[in-house]
């Protein structure tokens, strides 16, 4: 292998410079992440429209997403070879082709398992995007001006789950469910165009590649993450460890991983390059994005529950609420890439870790009287916060890894978030669910006659309702209506403990900071030739 040997004889060639405008190269390999990215939102608040068109119950049609999730989930860390193999333009353009020829697929289905079918396709596609986009834009930069690379990556990737539901509210009301779909095709159609012209590939692309596929890993590696997504996905409803197919569930994921990490540690040609973790910097921002996508995508699946259910939002009017979020992204991102290169990465991610969690405890103060402006301000708060976090983080996290493992690099660092994002729904509403239960169980007991709050409470309005609806009724509306605000009180409760743990969560993650190695001009140099050193004796043996 050409650039291991490059790094065991101690000779470096020059840095590689792409032909075309870099800003060009951006915004092209950005157009297919953002329309892949969208997938994963878009369809959300579209599920019960699906449901009712396709004949399917609500809980059915979650498999829209989750069989999305998973395929995308299983391509992930195997990005990084498959580029390595094909060349990361060919994959990018055979990926954005079939994404969208699945994205019409989903559209005309005429069923519920046609429609899984073509998510399983579209994931599959997607899956390879995220990573991959983000290495061309870490190899077309230069290294001083990489956090503004990272900076236009943040954007694809925050923005885009923001706007998703927004947009698939919007559509699904005013026009079909079908065209959430629709839509992605021109826009795949403009970054195919896009790529082929102005992307190309880094010379030592290929040349390192194993052309063996490691069958053996992929299908270990498909087992492990298809078991784990189910099991978090349908947990909840299963009563968790109380099922026996979940504890047989749990056991066939957790071996089948053992046996991935074995098989890749062990083979000559991984499909999945784990060698890669001797880096200390990707090894800890790989540990760190993984915490944040629990606590990022957390936030995301509570607020627009908390709108509709508590405070009677539509779709649409709790997409209006948590859009707002983007703005403060926006800034952010902005403000973040003239800082990076500038200002130590560790410092930035720290002001991003305690903005977040700022954010997420006033998230912990909302009742069900607020306005508008109570949701409006944490979230603006909230995506300010993604700036100083992804823009550093993946900056610091690459920083010392060498070009040609930045696809295996960046492809771990993407699976991570997306099992981070998975872990972090289904945590938060099991807590939620648990929760309501715990909250109900403690406010009922003050529900009985030697409480004389509730006495009192209880006769005003059994009189009030009495007046209202005649004398028989006004017993049994009172009760009912006491029971209802029990409710709501014990829902708000859970979803207020829901915010502050996820603020807790953020706080947490500053330990961590201490384990990245923050070097500049030539120890950054040294240690990218170690890396590369070390990587090139694991291959060898």
């Amino acid at each position: 292998m050409e650039a291991l040997e490059t790094a065991k004889s101690g000779t470096f060639e020059s840095p590689w410079k792409p032909r075309h405008n870099v800003w060009l190269i951006a915004f092209s390999v950005m157009l297919a992440t953002f329309m892949e990215v969208l997938d994963t939102s878009v369809a959300t608040v579209s599920l019960p429209h699906i449901a009712g068109n396709l004949s399917a119950t609500t809980d059915e049609s979650t498999w829209v997403l989750t069989s999305y999730l998973i395929s995308n989930a299983i391509i992930l860390p195997s990005s990084g070879w498959l580029s390595n193999l094909m060349g990361r333009k060919r994959y990018q353009l055979l990926s954005v082709t079939l994404f969208t020829l699945a994205s019409m697929w989903c559209g005309a289905a005429t069923s519920l398992g046609m429609l899984i079918a073509a998510r399983v396709l579209q994931g599959a596609a997607g899956g390879g995007l995220q990573p991959v986009s983000q290495a061309v834009l870490l190899e077309s930069f230069p290294v001083h001006k990489r956090g503004q690379a990272m900076a236009v990556y943040g954007m694809g990737i925050i923005v885009s789950p923001l706007v998703g539901p927004l947009l698939g509210g919007w559509i699904t009301d005013n026009y079909s469910w079908r065209w959430i779909f629709y839509i992605n095709v021109p826009v795949g159609i403009l970054a195919l165009l896009m790529i082929h012209n102005f992307v190309e590939d880094p010379p030592y692309i290929g040349k390192n590649a194993d052309k063996r596929i490691d069958y053996i890993g992929f299908g270990f590696l498909a087992i492990a993450l298809t078991a784990l997504q189910v099991v978090l996905d349908k947990g909840q409803e299963a009563d968790w460890f109380g099922a026996i197919w979940v504890r047989w569930f749990v056991a066939v994921a957790a071996v089948a991983m053992l046996a991935f990490i074995i098989r890749e540690l062990r083979t000559r040609s991984p499909i999945v390059n784990l060698r890669v973790l001797v880096d200390r910097n990707l090894a800890t921002g790989t540990f760190l994005i993984g915490l944040l996508g629990i606590i990022i995508y957390g936030t995301t699946a509570l607020l627009p529950l908390f709108l509709q259910e508590l405070i009677g939002y539509t779709a649409y009017d709790s997409g209006m609420a948590v859009a707002p979020r983007g703005i403060g992204a926006i800034l952010s991102m902005i403000l973040a890439a003239r800082l990076v290169g500038r200002v130590d990465e560790r410092i930035l991610i720290t002001i991003g870790v305690l903005i977040r969690g700022t954010s997420l405890f006033m998230l912990g103060d909302l009742n069900l009287s607020m306005s508008m402006g109570s949701v409006v301000w944490p979230n603006i708060v909230n995506g300010f916060a993604n700036g100083f976090l992804f823009v550093p983080l993946t900056t610091m996290t690459m920083k010392t890894l060498p070009n040609e493992l930045m696809g295996a690099g960046t492809g771990l660092y993407n699976l991570l978030r997306n099992l981070g994002a998975s872990i972090g729904i289904s945590m938060v509403t099991t807590f939620l669910t648990r929760g309501e239960q715990a909250h109900q169980s403690f406010l009922v007991a003050h529900l009985n006659g030697t409480d004389p709050t509730y006495t009192s409470t209880l006769q005003q309005l059994t009189h009030f309702l009495a007046v209202q609806g005649g004398r028989g009724s006004g017993p049994q509306l009172a009760m009912g209506t006491l029971y209802r605000d029990l409710l709501q009180q014990a829902a708000l409760c859970s979803y207020i403990g829901d915010f502050r743990l996820l603020g807790y969560l953020s706080l947490l993650c500053l330990p961590f900071l201490l384990f990245f190695r923050n070097k500049k001009g030539k120890q950054a140099a040294a240690a990218v030739a170690r890396n590369r050193a070390i990587a090139a004796r694991q291959a060898a043996r």
